[in-house]
C-alpha cells in the first residue's frame, strides 16, 4: 500500500522535472530526498500532551511535515490536535504544497489541521524578535531551510544582527529563528551545511544556538551525494536535533551513514558533551565519530597555547591572481619577484620556479608584496578525496636571497612571526612538525568538515610552546627526513611519551 509520504514524493518529482536546478539554486531550493525525511521525522522524542503545534519554516513542496505527521500515525499518540504551520514565499510551488497538505490531512485519519503562510519568514518575525517575545510558538520545528547567501544590510540580516558577521546565509537565519520560535523542551530537527561548527562568520550564530539550544544529535553523511531528493548538491550537510533549553546534557549522539543514503548502516558514537561542545569564546563544535577521534582532542588540547599566544600567526596569501593579471609574469625580470601558488608546495618543501605560468610579479603595490623571510606555506584547498587536508611545505628565504620581497598567491596560508620577526630555520621545521603530522591533520578534519584550511580556524588550534617548537625542529632538521611518519614519531617521543 502506497503511504502518504510516497505520494507526496511522486507529486515532488513531476513538479522537479519542470523546473531546472539554476532555477531553484536562484532561491536556494534544494528538496530532502524521502529517506532523509523519514529519518529527520523519527528523531523526535514526541510530547505527551493533548494538543501539539509543528512548524515547517521553509515548507517546499511539504516532504518534511508529511514525514512527520507519518511518524505521528505510525506511533499512534491520540492528540486532541495537531497544528502545523508551514512558510513558504515561492508562488511557483504553493498549488503544489496546498495540494500535498490537504491530501495527507484527508488520509491521516488524526486530528489535523494546517496553515499555509506566504510570507517570508524571517521578516514575518521581526518584530517579535527585536521584542524578544513571540506568540508563535511550537513543540517541533522541522526544516530544510534555504541555502543562500546574502548581503550584509538584507532585510533578513538586519532583522537578526546578533547573530551575523559579515555576509550571512539564510539557513543559519532560519535556524536560529527556528530555535527563538521553539517553546521550552521543544525540539527542532534540521538538515543544514556544516560550514557553520567553526569558523569566524558563524561565530555570533554559534554564541546564540548554543546558549539557548543543546545538541542532542548529530547525523553526518560520508558521502555529500544522494542527500538531496534529485539533486547533485556537493554541499556538506548534517542532521541536527536540538532541543531549546539552557540546562547542558551529559552526552550527545553522532551517527554516521554511508552513501546509500537509505540509513539502513548506521554508525553511532556517544560522546560528553562538553567534548564535541566545549565551553569555549568560539563555541566550535567538534565533528567526532569515534573514540581515536576523543583520543586526537585530548593529546591536541593538553597544549595551552595557539599560534598567536606562542608568537606566531597564519595569514592567507596576499594576490588574488586573476584580479591582477596586468602585474603577473611568465619570466623573471629585473624588477619582478616570486609569486608562490600552492604548486610550488612540494614534499614538503618550496620548489621555485616550476615554470608555472605567471609565476612572477612585477608590481610596486604594498598590499601584494611580502618579506622575504622564513614561512611554512600551508595549502587553502584540497579535494576531499586526498589523503591529508593539511598540506604544507617550508620556505626558507636564504635560498632565494636576491629577492626582497616575495608575493602569495591567496590559494595558499602562510606562518609567520607575529612581530614581522624572522623565525629560525628550527621554528619552521618545528610547525612543519605539527602541521605535517597525522594527528594534526586529524584535529583539523575534526574542526572542520569543509575542504578548505582558513587561517581562523588553524590560529585557534593548541601548538606546544616556541621552545618545544624549537625542539622538535632541530629533531627533524638532523634527520633530514620530512615524512609525515618522521614528523608523528618526533611529536609522541616529545610530547605525549610518558
Amino acid at each position: 500500500m502506497q503511504s502518504i509520504l510516497d505520494n507526496i514524493m511522486k507529486n515532488t518529482e513531476i513538479y522537479l522535472e519542470s523546473k531546472t536546478k539554476n532555477e531553484r539554486k536562484s532561491i536556494g531550493q534544494f528538496f530532502t530526498s524521502e529517506n532523509t525525511a523519514r529519518f529527520m521525522a523519527s528523531l523526535y522524542s514526541l510530547p505527551q500532551k493533548d494538543n501539539i503545534t509543528i512548524l515547517d519554516a521553509g515548507a517546499g513542496s511539504g516532504i518534511l511535515s508529511v514525514a512527520l505527521i507519518e511518524r505521528l500515525i505510525i506511533e499512534g499518540l491520540n492528540y486532541k490536535s495537531i497544528n502545523l504551520v508551514c512558510y513558504e514565499n515561492n508562488s511557483d510551488i504553493l498549488p503544489l504544497l496546498s495540494e500535498n497538505l490537504q491530501f495527507a490531512k484527508k488520509n491521516c485519519k488524526l486530528n489535523l489541521s494546517f496553515t499555509i503562510k506566504q510570507e517570508n519568514y524571517i521578516l514575518s518575525q521581526a518584530i517579535a524578535y527585536k521584542n524578544k517575545k513571540s506568540d508563535q510558538m511550537y513543540d517541533l520545528i522541522i526544516g530544510n531551510p534555504p541555502y543562500m547567501k546574502i548581503s550584509k544590510d538584507a532585510p533578513e540580516a538586519l532583522t537578526m544582527p546578533n547573530i551575523c558577521y559579515g555576509a550571512p546565509n539564510m539557513y543559519f537565519l532560519f535556524s536560529a529563528m527556528s530555535l527563538f520560535n521553539l517553546l521550552d523542551k521543544g525540539e527542532m530537527v534540521y538538515i543544514i551545511p556544516r560550514s557553520w561548527t567553526s569558523g569566524a562568520y558563524f561565530k555570533y550564530f554559534r554564541q546564540y544556538f548554543l546558549t539557548h539550544g543543546k545538541i542532542i544529535h548529530i547525523h553526518l553523511f560520508v558521502s555529500r551525494d544522494k542527500v538531496f531528493q534529485s539533486e547533485s548538491v556537493l554541499q556538506e550537510t548534517m542532521i541536527i536535533k536540538v532541543v531549546k533549553t539552557e540546562e547542558v546534557p551529559m552526552n550527545i549522539k553522532i551517527t554516521t551513514s554511508e552513501t546509500n543514503n537509505d540509513f539502513s548502516n548506521i554508525t553511532e558514537f556517544v560522546a560528553l558533551y562538553n567534548t564535541v561542545v566545549p565551553e569555549k569564546a568560539d563555541r566550535y563544535v567538534y565533528l567526532v565519530t569515534q573514540q581515536s577521534d576523543i583520543d586526537v582532542l585530548q593529546k591536541i588540547n593538553s597544549f595551552s597555547l595557539t599560534l598567536p599566544s606562542a608568537g606566531y600567526k597564519m595569514k592567507t596569501g596576499l594576490t588574488v591572481d586573476f584580479r591582477n593579471k596586468d602585474v603577473l609574469r611568465d619570466n623573471r625580470t629585473d624588477q619582478s619577484c616570486p609569486l608562490f601558488y600552492s604548486q610550488h608546495i612540494q614534499n614538503g618543501k618550496v620548489i621555485f620556479p616550476i615554470g608555472k605560468q605567471a609565476e612572477y610579479i612585477e608590481t610596486m603595490q604594498s598590499g601584494l608584496l611580502q618579506k622575504n623571510s622564513n614561512y611554512l606555506f600551508v595549502k587553502r584547498f584540497t579535494s576531499k578525496e586526498e589523503r591529508r587536508r593539511l598540506q604544507c611545505g617550508m620556505y626558507f628565504s636564504k635560498e632565494y636571497s636576491e629577492y626582497d620581497k616575495i608575493s602569495t598567491q591567496n590559494k595558499i596560508n602562510f606562518i609567520a612571526k607575529s612581530d614581522a620577526g624572522q623565525m629560525i630555520d628550527d621554528e619552521v621545521y618545528g610547525l612543519y612538525v605539527l602541521f605535517n603530522s597525522t594527528i594534526y591533520d586529524e584535529y583539523y578534519r575534526i574542526l572542520n568538515g569543509s575542504t578548505q584550511v582558513n587561517s581562523t580556524e588553524v590560529n585557534s588550534i593548541p601548538v606546544p610552546p616556541k621552545d618545544d617548537i624549537v625542539k622538535i625542529g632541530k629533531l627533524l632538521r638532523t634527520n633530514n627526513d620530512y615524512s609525515t611518519e618522521k614528523c608523528d614519531l618526533i611529536l609522541e617521543e616529545t610530547q605525549w611519551q610518558n
